[in-house]
């Protein structure tokens, strides 16, 4: 009898996630009560958050106001160097408070929320574009050291299991600690992100990838890091994040 080792790993995985859910109850990333697992998300919650639903730009995902444009300011004015960028939420305050905690209070457990919540919507439209693997925006290991973690490495870590994709968290690397983007105006923004990402020396021979971020204000972080990776011959260059601005 042959046995179907990915079969096996499944099960054994699903296992393991029923017993932490069983020791460590799942929270609603939303407003951090615990929540069924099949939940996922409070139901009243659920209420309070809105997706990044059409019309939106054709090159990042921002919301558009008004339904006869294509692209949204920042795009119409600027040639950015990813091929397309969605998003899943907007950008607002219950999203705010969760990215935050999400990125500073610990609660790696959101991840899998956000990845699930991602895969539902945009699932399609990544297997659509051929994606090859999934790349997550690094931190300079400074901050790293001091934050223990890299959040939007977890958020790819998630979204690789989840629809069979290799994640690749060391490919593109951060050489220069940066100051906080959201401390800058868009000039700023562009001129702190110069020479700030590099690839490894040991770059694997990929066509179309998909770059993960958290939240995308101006573009500038997900613009630099692609930038690095078609110079290193990707053609393609897609993106994804938790959360976006809406069009000015």
């Amino acid at each position: 009898m042959r046995i179907n080792i990915r079969n096996c790993l499944q099960i054994v995985r699903k296992a393991d996630e029923k017993l932490l859910d069983f020791l460590y109850p799942p929270r609603c990333p939303i407003c951090d009560k615990v929540v069924l697992p099949e939940d996922k998300i409070c139901p009243e919650c659920r209420k309070k958050i809105h997706e990044a639903a059409d019309p939106v730009c054709m090159k990042c995902g921002k919301p558009l106001s008004n339904e006869r444009k294509e692209y949204c300011f920042n795009c119409g004015k600027r040639n950015y160097n990813f091929t397309q960028g969605r998003a899943l939420w907007i950008y607002e305050k219950e999203v705010k408070m969760s990215v935050y905690r999400f990125k500073y209070q610990d609660r790696r457990e959101y991840a899998k929320v956000y990845a699930s919540e991602i895969v539902k919507k945009y699932g399609g439209w990544i297997r659509d574009k051929k994606i090859q693997a999934v790349i997550p925006i690094p931190l300079h290991r400074n901050r790293k050291r001091k934050r223990g973690y890299n959040q939007a490495e977890i958020l790819a870590e998630e979204i690789g299991r989840m629809l069979d994709l290799p994640v690749y968290p060391k490919l593109l690397i951060r050489v220069r600690d940066t100051r906080p983007q959201k401390m800058l105006n868009d000039a700023e923004r562009k001129n702190n992100l110069k020479k700030a990402f590099k690839m490894e020396e040991n770059i694997v021979q990929l066509n179309r990838v998909l770059l993960v971020d958290d939240i995308y204000t101006t573009g500038s972080t997900l613009d630099a890091a692609a930038s690095v990776l078609k110079d290193a011959g990707i053609l393609h260059v897609y993106t994804c994040c938790i959360s976006i601005g809406k069009d000015d």
